[in-house]
């Protein structure tokens, strides 16, 4: 049985495997790491719609999921080298979109709407 985890769980059980290289400011590597991993969640749903007519399989859908950990452990590490936590992310990120739901500003563009 896999162990369930809180975000503050997850985010000291991956700070274990946080092993990179300095490059510039302890920040650098994991950003350019995330942007890494994103595009290889995008390259995997490109390939469902190229070899697999737009469906997604179990076998699809398990290697989305390990590539969206990855994406995970460096949000983990990004928010870390912050001094912030996932937790606090993901609230601060609840927050805004419910204020936007609120003033009906779901839809459109800029950071501050």
């Amino acid at each position: 049985m896999v162990k369930k985890y809180t975000f503050a769980e997850y985010q000291k059980e991956s700070r274990k495997t946080a092993v990179y290289p300095k490059v510039g400011q302890p920040i650098v590597y994991p950003v350019l790491g995330l942007v890494g991993e994103a595009g290889e969640v995008a390259e995997k749903v490109k390939k469902v719609f190229r070899d697999h007519n737009g469906k997604i399989d179990a076998e699809q859908k398990e290697l989305i999921e390990k590539e969206l950990g990855d994406v995970l452990w460096y949000l983990a590490q990004i928010s870390f080298e912050l001094g912030s936590s996932l937790e606090n992310v993901a609230k601060a990120n609840i927050k805004k979109l419910r204020s936007r739901l609120s003033r009906d500003k779901i839809h459109g563009n800029g950071d501050n709407r």
